[in-house]
């Protein structure tokens, strides 16, 4: 069986996580292909404009499979996981996540690699590391607080509740909550409202935000003035094309 299925459609790859009879659980199996997509996203920039990864039936992921945990499913490389997250994270290319039903620890590290978050108003986001007696390696303490703000991650990290969509865009850590009815056609809107711009300023602009990340506003500034990438080989004709779109309305 295939753990994690792989569809290209005008410029969108999609993954979507294939364990939908368990909740599409986290096992190593599944990371390792989720690895082999992401190295292989990397290198097709030319291909690929924006990654969009869901989760198929009931939920996005219910975190990490303790069962198969309990049986002794542990990875050659104790930071497969970590990275893999960490890689997808960094892609050229960016990032969608769409989470509907569960998203529990594991499934929200993971989620937390999205450099955007849309959420069904069925999602359920928690973190129970602390249910469980485990501490976060996978990105949680580090990528939680960026997103949510350092005092409302410690309330999601020392309490375990679980929050809706609704309050997961309230507090920041989703983009945008929609009905669930609409959340297909909300991710697919979004991924092609992206992949329609510029592929250049995409992958440049992402480039900008992870490099001055944690900087100061001067050092920011002083860094996209001074480090610009400048214009793309496409902007040309773009403006062209606005130009002449401009004349015919004229």
């Amino acid at each position: 069986m295939t753990l994690v299925l792989r569809h290209d459609q005008d410029g969108i790859a999609t993954l979507t996580l294939n364990r939908p009879d368990k909740l599409n659980a986290l096992t190593v199996a599944l990371f390792e292909e989720l690895r082999a997509h992401v190295e292989t996203l990397a290198t097709q920039t030319e291909t690929v404009g924006v990654v969009l990864l869901k989760g198929a039936g009931k939920c996005f992921s219910a975190g990490n499979d303790l069962g198969a945990i309990a049986a002794g499913d542990r990875p050659r490389d104790p930071r497969l996981q970590g990275t893999t997250i960490e890689k997808l994270a960094n892609l050229p290319q960016p990032v969608i996540v769409g989470v509907h039903g569960h998203c529990y620890t594991g499934g929200l590290e993971l989620a937390l690699a999205a450099d955007i978050l849309v959420a069904a108003e069925s999602a359920k986001f928690a973190d129970t590391h602390g249910k469980w007696a485990l501490t976060p390696v996978w990105g949680m303490s580090q990528r939680l607080p960026r997103r949510v703000g350092p005092y409302k991650a410690r309330e999601m990290m020392l309490t375990s509740r679980t929050y809706s969509g609704r309050q997961a865009e309230a507090m920041g850590l989703a983009n945008v909550c929609v009905a669930d009815d609409a959340f297909e056609a909300e991710i697919d809107s979004l991924a092609r409202t992206m992949v329609a711009n510029s592929w250049f300023s995409l992958r440049a602009n992402k480039r900008l935000l992870i490099a001055t990340d944690g900087m100061t506003l001067g050092e920011g500034l002083s860094w996209e003035v001074h480090r610009t990438e400048g214009l793309g080989p496409d902007a040309a004709e773009r403006i062209a094309g606005f130009g002449n779109k401009t004349a015919k309305v004229g």
